[in-house]
């Protein structure tokens, strides 16, 4: 049996390359820098958390829960996007397993074959994935990396036409670490209300900011509908527990119909899993003490990145300001696909090439790791960058 046509073009480079880490791992040392997963490292789910998940277990909340979601977690999400000043109601929640499968209904709920998206570049790989696979068609605008990274709007308007739907920003920004003022989301706003356009804005990363401020899209827009998506894995430390959700403020109902499909698509896929909704309430409602020390930790590791990748000729940065990506660029005389590879193979490093992220000449690494074996890595990086420019 062939492959179905409409999976050909999906493309997942973050993982991609973690099968020929894999791969190499057998053969020798392998430092991966190319998942962004803090518990990997030395960052672990705050306990309150986990004994949140196993009372529920105890208490035999094994079942299958409401396809929107368990009342109390629900609850608890509204309660904390109201703190926020958005105007949302307990039905505009619903709980997925992870973001990306909250990402992938809304896409699949949302637009139809021929629509496009306009979607950040470099982008996260998950919305070119599943707009592939649906038929929707990604027009990209890209960031200004001379500004940080920050949200470029005329590039934005430029890229605007007669078939497009929506707006995403990713925010803050994964590969960039960017995060956006407050100006420029509220002309974000302006230029998606003039259009009749919706805004898609993930903000996944919204706690771990480390420098500058976070503003939610949702609580600056007033009548332009934002579907907002977050969870518990990178805030709560607690990627493998596959909890997300999205907030749809929509004050007109301008998008109440495919607000009502994506609903309709939660119950045919039954529920997210239940015991894990309810750390929710915990996480949003319990202390912020994981984040501090988090925060405290990442911005001493984003530090030695930003210095020591801007100290290697061949190599440039714009300073990281939340989450815990860098977006090093390239220039060097060898394709961004070609250096992480041959960087993966050569010192056992390994990263993900930027055109994976629909921006070539760069490529992204976490800076998760520990002082010492970050260091180590970047001594690799660096060593691998003069031998490249000697060769060249």
């Amino acid at each position: 049996m062939e492959a179905a046509e409409r999976t050909k073009n999906v493309r997942y480079a973050i993982r991609d390359i973690a099968v020929l880490a894999k791969q190499i791992a057998k053969k020798k040392k392998v430092i991966s820098l190319n998942i962004g997963d803090p518990n990997k490292f030395d960052f672990r789910t705050p306990p309150h958390l986990i004994s949140a998940v196993t009372k529920a277990m105890k208490q035999n909340k094994n079942y299958y829960a409401d396809s929107a979601g368990e009342e109390e977690a629900v609850d608890a999400i509204a309660d904390f996007y109201r703190s926020k000043d958005v105007n949302v109601l307990n039905s505009d929640i619903l709980i997925s397993f992870g973001v990306s499968e909250a990402i992938g209904m809304c896409i699949a709920a949302f637009f139809n074959p021929g629509d496009n998206v306009l979607i950040p570049r470099p982008s996260y790989p998950v919305y070119s994935a599943y707009m592939n696979l649906y038929g929707v068609n990604q027009k990209f605008y890209t960031l200004n990396e001379e500004a940080n990274w920050n949200l470029d709007i005329s590039d934005i308007e430029k890229n605007i036409d007669s078939n497009t739907k929506a707006i995403v920003v990713i925010n803050p920004n994964n590969p960039t670490g960017g995060v956006y003022d407050k100006q420029t989301l509220k002309d974000l706003i302006n230029l998606a209300g003039q259009h009749n356009l919706a805004i898609f804005s993930d903000e996944i990363y919204d706690e771990l900011i480390l420098e500058g401020k976070m503003y939610h899209t949702a609580a600056l827009s007033k009548e332009v509908p934002v579907i907002t998506f977050n969870g518990l894995a990178k805030n709560f430390l607690a990627p493998g527990w596959r909890t997300g959700w999205v907030a749809i403020k929509d004050v007109s109902g301008e998008i109440k119909s495919a607000r009502d499909a994506l609903f309709q698509l939660a119950r045919a896929r039954l529920c997210a899993s239940t015991p894990q909704q309810y750390a929710i309430k915990a996480a949003l409602e319990g202390n912020r003490k994981h984040v501090k020390e988090a925060v405290k930790k990442l911005k001493t590791r984003r530090d030695i990145t930003f210095r020591r990748i801007n100290e290697m000729e061949g190599l440039s940065l714009a300073k990281p300001a939340a989450a815990f990506y860098a977006f090093p660029k390239i220039s060097l005389n060898m394709e961004d696909k070609q250096f992480c590879t041959k960087l993966l193979e050569e010192e056992g490093v390994a990263t993900v090439y930027g055109s994976g992220f629909d921006m070539d000449k760069h490529f992204r690494l976490v800076y998760l790791p520990s002082e010492p074996v970050l260091n180590e890595a970047l001594d690799k990086i660096e060593s691998f960058v003069k031998r490249v420019k000697h060769q060249s």
